[in-house]
């Protein structure tokens, strides 16, 4: 059986969230609260352990999950409505963006979608776990999901997208998702790098956002579903 850590022992600056928690503010325009704190904690625990035998992500430390997968997924806000939103995650993976959206805003009512087994289990685990309510689980490809379940089709405000490829049969399944005006946001490769290709007829656009506080910039492709 493993270690477990002393509760109040000491972590490492690699083995802790403090670096994400201190820049929380930028984005939130508060610190985070003792509830948020301990489901991201509890988050970051889960998904290394679970990390060892499935290969959830390429982060191996708290330090790499709170700044490589938290804050990212967190630079999404910038782009989303006034909650309360019903937002699909597609390719939901370990919970990216989803996850960390849910956690600093109750108000959400989100849909994960995945269409690889063990990222399912991680992600029903998790939302156990962190007790998250308004948070449900697909298991199936979003093309899949978009044509079978009806009940899921024109119900929401937004559709999110992290690491996946941008393709015209996801992009086609997941405006079926939308409500009318409804967005779909993908995050792209880094402002300095050329911006790929979409072959999307419909309204859409490259959009970079400056997180001066940060000192980052993020680019992400945005498109809106017809009214």
């Amino acid at each position: 059986m493993a270690r477990q850590r002393p509760r109040n022992a000491a972590r490492t600056p690699d083995d802790s969230l403090e670096d994400f928690f201190a820049r929380l503010p930028a984005l939130l325009g508060r610190i985070a609260s003792p509830s948020e704190r301990a489901a991201f904690e509890r988050y970051a625990d889960l998904l290394l352990i679970w990390n060892r035998t499935h290969r959830l992500t390429a982060a191996k430390t708290r330090a790499a999950v709170g700044q490589g997968l938290f804050l990212d997924s967190l630079l999404f806000r910038s782009l989303l409505p006034p909650s309360p939103a019903r937002i699909a995650d597609v390719g939901a993976g370990a919970g990216i963006p989803g996850i960390p959206l849910r956690i600093v805003d109750p108000g959400v009512r989100l849909t994960m979608i995945d269409s690889r087994r063990k990222p399912v289990s991680f992600l029903r685990t998790l939302t156990r776990e962190l007790s998250l309510s308004d948070v449900d689980v697909e298991h199936g490809r979003v093309e899949e999901v978009a044509e079978d379940a009806a009940r899921m089709c024109g119900v929401f405000d937004v559709v999110l997208t992290r690491s996946v490829r941008l393709e015209d049969e996801l992009l086609e399944a997941s405006m079926r998702l939308l409500k009318p005006r409804g967005m779909f946001v993908a995050s792209g490769p880094p402002p300095n790098q050329p911006a790929p290709e979409i072959g999307w007829s419909g309204v859409a656009s490259w959009k970079t956002i400056s997180f001066d506080s940060l000192g980052i910039e993020r680019r992400f492709f945005i498109a809106s579903a017809g009214a």
